[in-house]
């Protein structure tokens, strides 16, 4: 097969992120032709300008409408891309030179209808943004259940960084209006429909993810909340340790109402966990602060998406009405 790519990139009131990302497709090292399609989610803080600047080194497709969404906007680019092989990006993502050819490398040698790629810290990071990421990736939080270089064939690539055939998006319609979790939910339905997806390590991007803190807490619990949703959906996807976080934060407070009446040991196990993630974080980034800080970071993420996740799975089993109804914020109205 004989492969055509298109970037799929919806931005909303980031004409800064677009530039970055932008300048990074410039020095690409791939040398066969690409578009990259832009649609902008009824942005007040348009990313035009940026975009003709670059118009005339890159072959661009620039797309307005209103606001729906950033699933709702990657089925409109990818309704109107030229490519038959679609990589879905997040505006504020950042490619190294090689990841062209490292996608197409590995696509060449091993086919598959969708991928994901991995995420990494820039150099250019803050500490802050360093140790979300650390949270965000690790075998020794919420990143590793999404599967990774053992599980092939199960891996959840995520919108950030995902490649998706034509013939998968057709097959499946593309992305639904949750947000988050309108990836996993695809992922899903494309199993279903008898496409394998794949990790590839080398097609990796630096995702900025430019939160601070409260954000960060507001994303993971949206994370948590979603998940009890998917398993609704997709009851076949279920798996305990989704409940990993919510354990956490009860088996917490739990030592430390033991620890009051002398009982002292689950206290201990949690403080060995936490040396576990800060030595692991500190090899990792080479960096007392971050390692620090990554503490903070899978605590807020553990605090955030477990309590989401509690809260969703308790309206979920306790009512009849339906997700849309009983958490409105977490969908779009296409």
């Amino acid at each position: 097969m004989s492969l055509s790519f298109s970037f799929i990139v919806p931005v909303y009131n980031r004409p800064n992120e677009i530039k970055e990302l932008l300048e990074s497709l410039l020095n690409q090292t791939y040398t066969k032709p690409y578009e990259i399609v832009i649609v902008e989610d009824g942005s007040t803080i348009s990313s035009e300008n940026i975009v003709e600047a670059y118009q005339v080194k890159l072959d661009i497709t620039y797309l307005k409408k209103d606001n729906s969404g950033p699933g709702d906007s990657r089925n409109y680019g990818m309704k109107r891309a030229r490519g038959n092989y679609f990589i879905v990006l997040d505006s504020d993502c950042i490619l190294p030179p090689q990841y062209l050819i490292e996608a197409e490398k590995a696509l060449t040698t091993g086919y598959v209808d969708c991928y994901g790629g991995p995420d990494a810290a820039h150099k250019s990071f803050t500490v802050v943004q360093k140790a979300i990421n650390y949270a965000m990736t690790s075998f020794f939080t919420t990143g590793g259940i999404r599967g990774g270089k053992t599980s092939v064939d199960k891996f959840q690539p995520r919108s950030f960084n995902m490649g998706i055939s034509k013939k998968a998006f057709e097959t499946t319609g593309g992305y639904g209006n949750i947000h988050p979790g309108e990836d996993p939910d695809l992922t899903i339905r494309i199993w279903n429909n008898g496409f394998t997806t794949r990790l590839i390590p080398e097609a990796f991007v630096y995702h900025k993810r430019r939160i601070d803190w409260n954000k960060f807490y507001i994303q993971v619990n949206k994370f948590g909340m979603v998940r009890p949703i998917l398993n609704k959906w997709h009851p076949e996807t279920k798996k305990i340790t989704y409940w990993f976080p919510t354990i956490f934060c009860l088996g917490f407070i739990f030592s430390i109402i033991m620890a009051i009446i002398g009982l002292t040991f689950p206290l201990y196990i949690y403080w060995l966990y936490f040396l576990i993630l800060f030595i692991d974080s500190l090899l990792k980034n080479k960096n007392l602060a971050i390692a620090l800080l990554s503490l903070a970071a899978v605590c807020i993420q553990f605090v955030g998406y477990g309590y989401g996740f509690l809260k969703s799975t308790i309206l979920l089993n306790s009512s009849n009405k339906t997700a849309e109804e009983l958490l409105p914020k977490l969908f779009f109205k296409n």
